[in-house]
C-alpha cells in the first residue's frame, strides 16, 4: 500500500453535500450541489464548467445517460437535460418530499428517482406519461441501483433494508428482501447505505454498520468476501472501477482508498476529510471524488503503473467465495475453433492472477454463468473489437426495415420474433415460452432468458461477448446466432435446458465470408439459413443432418416444427419491381420436398411481418396489413393455399377509431396471440407488455354483425370451422388418436350447428333453394334429420321433402 501527494481540491459548489457524476463517453464531469447549481466540467481543461441553474433548493443527486443527464433536489423535482446542448428538456416527475437518489437503466431509457416517500418511481425518459412503482417500503428510500443487465434495480431503505426488484415482467416484481447489510439511516445522513452492482453483475458491494464493505453474490443473495481493517469511521460511498477490478470507498475517517478484488487489500490511499462521492473516470486511470464542502477532487494516475489499470474492455469476475462456476463447456469437434477469441497481451498483462481470474485458455474461454451454465467472462480480444463498431456504423448494423413505407424491392432477410434495437435494449426472441433480451454494454452485451413457466425451466443470464444478434426458444433449449464482425467468423450456439449429459451445449462457426441470416428451432431439429443461401440443419446435439442452397436467394427467414423446415426466399420480380417471396417445406427426416418454390400471397405492395408454425403444426404469416394467414393442405404437394383466419383492420377495436397496431406472437389454442401496441409503436419495448388472445375472425363482410346468431355471423363460424377442420384432417396420419377424432368430431357438431342455425333463418323467411344449399353442406346423418324437424317447425313440407331426398342420395 502506498499514498500518493495531497491534492489541489476545486471548488465547484458552497458548503453542503456535494455529488458528481462523469458522463459515460468520460468527456465531462458533472457536479451538483446545496447551492442549487450544477456544474458541467470539461474534463483534461481548465476551461470554466458551464454552470446551470434549475432547482429551488440544495441538488441532492445526478446521474448520466449517453443522451442525457439528470438532477433531483430537495425541492422534490427532477429535471432532464440533453448531454450534448445542456438545454433543459422536461421535469420528468415530481414528489411531494426531497428527492434523495436518481439513476438511469443501463438503456437510459428510464429514469430511476427515490424520495423520502415510501415509493420509488420509474419513468420513461422518452414519454414521461409511462411510469411503473416500487411499492410499498416500510420508509423512505436512500438510493436506488440498477444491475447492468437492466433486468433488476436494487432499493436501499433508510430502515436498513434492501430490497431486489425484478423489472422482466408487466409490473415490477419484489423477488429479495435483505435485511441486516446496511445499517438503517435517516434519509439525510452522509452514511453509505448504496448498493453498488459489480460491473459483471453476479454480485454487489455494500457498507455495513461495521464500517466494512461486504459483497453479496445475487446467486444466492449470501454474503461472500469481506473488505475490512481499512476504514475506523463510517463509509459514505463505494465505487467499483469500470473494470470491476478495484474497489473505491470513502469514509468519515478521512480516507480514500482503493482496494484489490484479489486478495481485498489496499492498493492506495489518500488522506482526505468530508469525501461523500466517488466516481471512477470511464476510460482513464481517474478517480473524482467531491465532500461535503462543495470541494472536487480528481486524482489522476491513481493506480499505480507497476498494477494492472482500472479500465479495459475485459471485466474481471466479482469476487466471490466459493466461485463455483463449472469447467468451461466445449464445443462438439475442435473447440479451439468454436469459441476461441485469439488471446492478445493488453497492458496490464495478467491482472489479478490464475486464482481469482477467468482463465482464458484456448480451449477453455467459455464459462458457465452464475445460474449453472452459459455465462461467458470476459475474454482477450483483439484490439479492434475491443474498441467496438463507431457508434453510426453500429447505428447502420442494426437498421430495421421502415415497415411504414410502401415495400418495394428485394425482401430482407430478417429474424422472427425479435426487435430492432432501441437505445441500447432489445428483444431477441419472444413467444409463448418466455423472454430472450439483450443489453448493450459497448465492449459486450448481457442476455437474459426468462421462462414464463417457471416451475418448468429457470430463467439466466449471461455476459456476451460475441454479441449475438438472434435467438430461438423452445422448451427443449436456446439457440443463439450473430454476424461475422471484424474478422470473426459467424457463430451458432445452442444450449438446451435440461439434460442428463455433462457438456450438452454446443457451437459450431460458419466458413469466412458466410452469415447467418435467420435461425429456427423445433423440438428435433436446429436450422440456419445463411447469407450464401444455404440451409443448414443440425441434430439436438449438434450433428449436421442435412444441408442445401435454395433454389431462390437471398433467403429472407425460416420456421420449423417437427421435422418439417420452411424457408422463404425471394422469388422473380414482380411488373412493379418487388421480388416475390417464395416459399419451400422439406421434411427433413425423409429428405423430401412437400411444397417447392410456392408463392407467399402477400397483399400488393406488402411485405412479410412473422412467420411461424402454429401450436398444431401449421404455417402461418402475419403480413404488413394485418390480416393473418393459415396455409391449408400444405401437406399434399401442389394443393396448398392461404387462408385469413384474421384481419386486425376489421376488429370491432379498430372500426371504434383506435390508433394501434398488433405485434404477432403465436397461433395456440385457435387464438391469435398479439402484443397490441399503442399510437405509432411498431415494435414491443420494456418492461415487456402482456400478451392479449384475439379470436379467429374470417374475413368474409367489412363488419360481422356482433350478434352470434346473425346471419354474418353464422356464416363467418361456419367458414371458421370449415377451415379449422380441414387443418384437422390434414394433420392426422392414418385413423389418427382418440384425442384427434374427438376434436375433429367437435369440429363438426360446430359447423353443423351454425349450419343449422342458418337453415332455420332460411325456411322463417320461406327461402327454399338457400335451405337446400345449406343442408347439401351439413356434415352428419342427424344434422340432417334435425333439418327436416325445423322444416316442418316452420311449416315448410317443401323443404322439408327435399332435405329427405338429400339424405336419400347420402344412403345410396
Amino acid at each position: 500500500m502506498s499514498a500518493q501527494p495531497r491534492l489541489i481540491p476545486k471548488y465547484a459548489h458552497t458548503k453542503g453535500l456535494t455529488r458528481l457524476a462523469y458522463s459515460i463517453d468520460g468527456a465531462h464531469l458533472i457536479t451538483v450541489g446545496s447551492n442549487q447549481v450544477i456544474r458541467k466540467f470539461l474534463v483534461d481543461s481548465e476551461d470554466e464548467p458551464v454552470t446551470i441553474e434549475q432547482h429551488n433548493d440544495a441538488i441532492t443527486g445526478v446521474a448520466t445517460s449517453s443522451e442525457h443527464f439528470a438532477t433531483c433536489s430537495e425541492d422534490a423535482s427532477v429535471s432532464l437535460f440533453s448531454m450534448t446542448s445542456n438545454e433543459f428538456i422536461t421535469m420528468p416527475t415530481r414528489c411531494t418530499l426531497p428527492i434523495r437518489d436518481i439513476t438511469f437503466s443501463p438503456d437510459g431509457e428510464w429514469l430511476a428517482v427515490a424520495s423520502d416517500e415510501t415509493v420509488v418511481k420509474l419513468v420513461n425518459t422518452s414519454d414521461s406519461t409511462k411510469m411503473m412503482k416500487l411499492q410499498p417500503h416500510n420508509k423512505s428510500i436512500k438510493h436506488i441501483a440498477f444491475h447492468p443487465s437492466g433486468s433488476l434495480i436494487s432499493t436501499s431503505c433508510s430502515d436498513g433494508n434492501i430490497y431486489i426488484w425484478s423489472l422482466s415482467s408487466e409490473s415490477p416484481e419484489l423477488v429479495k428482501t435483505l435485511p441486516n447489510i446496511v445499517a438503517a439511516l435517516e434519509p439525510e445522513e452522509e452514511t453509505s447505505a448504496r448498493v453498488a452492482w459489480h460491473p459483471d453483475g453476479r454480485a454487489f458491494a455494500a457498507a455495513t454498520k461495521m464500517k466494512e464493505v461486504v459483497v453479496v453474490n445475487r446467486n444466492d443473495w449470501e454474503r461472500q468476501v469481506v473488505f475490512k481493517n481499512g476504514h475506523v469511521g463510517d463509509i459514505t460511498d463505494v465505487a467499483w472501477s469500470p473494470n470491476g477490478a478495484y474497489l473505491a470507498t470513502a469514509g468519515k475517517d478521512g480516507k480514500v482508498l482503493v482496494w484489490s478484488i484479489k486478495d481485498q487489500t489496499i492498493v492506495i490511499k489518500q488522506e482526505i476529510k468530508n469525501v461523500v462521492s466517488l466516481a471512477w473516470h470511464p476510460k482513464q486511470n481517474t478517480l473524482s471524488f467531491t465532500t461535503n464542502m462543495g470541494q472536487l477532487y480528481t486524482w489522476r494516475d491513481v493506480v499505480p503503473e507497476s498494477s494492472p489499470a482500472p479500465f479495459s474492455s475485459r471485466v474481471h469476475p466479482a469476487p466471490l467465495l466459493h466461485d463455483d462456476t463449472p469447467a468451461p463447456v466445449r464445443a462438439n469437434g475442435d473447440a479451439n475453433a468454436l469459441f476461441h477469441a485469439e488471446a492478445e497481451e493488453d497492458d496490464d498483462d495478467e491482472p489479478m492472477g490464475d486464482d481469482n481470474d477467468v482463465a482464458v485458455a484456448a480451449d477453455d474461454d467459455w464459462i458457465v454463468d452464475d445460474d449453472g451454465a452459459g455465462y461467458i467472462p470476459d475474454l482477450k480480444e483483439r484490439e479492434a473489437r475491443k474498441r467496438g463498431p463507431a457508434p453510426d456504423d453500429r447505428v447502420a448494423k442494426r437498421r430495421a426495415i421502415d415497415k411504414s413505407i410502401e415495400f418495394s424491392g428485394i425482401h430482407e432477410p430478417f429474424q422472427p420474433g425479435s426487435t430492432p434495437w432501441r437505445g441500447k435494449r432489445r428483444y431477441l426472441a419472444l413467444n409463448m415460452i418466455g423472454v430472450v433480451w439483450t443489453v448493450d454494454q459497448d465492449t459486450h452485451n448481457t442476455v437474459t432468458v426468462e421462462f414464463f413457466d417457471k416451475d418448468a425451466h429457470r430463467g439466466y443470464h449471461f455476459t456476451d461477448h460475441f454479441k449475438y444478434d438472434k435467438a430461438c426458444l423452445d422448451d427443449n433449449g436456446t439457440l443463439y446466432a450473430n454476424s461475422s464482425d471484424d474478422g470473426q467468423p459467424s457463430t451458432i450456439f445452442f444450449r438446451p435446458h435440461e439434460t442428463w449429459a455433462n457438456k450438452a451445449d454446443w457451437s459450431v462457426q460458419l466458413p469466412k465470408g458466410e452469415d447467418v441470416t435467420s435461425i429456427a428451432l423445433s423440438h428435433s431439429h436446429i436450422v440456419a439459413c445463411t447469407s450464401k443461401g444455404y440451409v443448414r440443419v443440425w441434430s439436438f446435439t449438434g450433428v449436421p443432418v442435412r444441408m442445401w442452397r435454395q433454389k431462390h436467394m437471398p433467403v429472407v427467414t425460416c420456421a420449423t416444427w417437427g421435422n418439417y423446415v420452411m424457408v422463404l426466399g425471394n422469388g422473380a420480380m414482380n411488373a412493379n419491381g418487388s421480388a416475390e417471396l417464395t416459399y419451400t417445406i422439406e421434411n427433413v427426416r425423409r429428405d423430401e420436398a412437400i411444397q417447392s418454390q410456392d408463392v407467399v400471397a402477400l397483399p400488393p405492395g406488402g411485405y412479410l411481418q412473422s412467420v411461424f408454425f402454429s401450436e398444431e403444426g401449421n404455417p402461418c404469416i402475419y403480413d404488413s396489413d394485418g390480416v393473418l394467414l393459415v396455409l391449408l393442405h400444405w401437406r399434399t404437394p401442389g394443393q396448398a393455399k392461404w387462408v385469413p383466419l384474421l384481419d386486425t383492420n376489421m376488429l370491432p377495436r379498430r372500426t371504434e377509431g383506435r390508433q394501434e397496431s398488433y405485434w404477432p406472437v403465436a397461433v395456440a389454442q385457435n387464438k391469435f396471440h398479439c402484443i397490441i401496441l399503442k399510437g405509432g409503436e411498431k415494435h414491443p419495448y420494456f418492461p415487456r407488455p402482456l400478451f392479449s388472445e384475439l379470436e379467429f375472425t374470417v374475413p368474409i363482410y367489412e363488419k360481422v354483425d356482433p350478434n352470434p346468431s346473425s346471419v354474418q355471423s353464422l356464416e363467418e363460424q361456419h367458414l371458421r370451422f370449415s377451415v379449422l377442420h380441414a387443418l384437422g384432417e390434414d394433420a392426422m396420419s392414418g385413423n389418427g388418436t382418440a384425442a384427434e377424432r374427438m376434436d375433429l368430431a367437435k369440429k363438426e357438431m360446430s359447423i353443423d350447428k351454425a349450419l343449422l342455425q342458418l337453415v332455420q333463418l332460411a325456411c322463417k323467411d320461406a327461402r327454399g333453394s338457400k335451405a337446400i344449399e345449406l343442408v347439401d353442406l351439413l356434415r352428419r346423418e342427424v344434422s340432417l334429420d334435425a333439418a327436416v324437424k325445423i322444416a316442418l317447425h316452420h311449416n315448410q313440407t317443401a323443404i322439408a321433402e327435399k332435405i329427405n331426398q338429400v339424405k336419400e342420395q347420402r344412403l345410396q
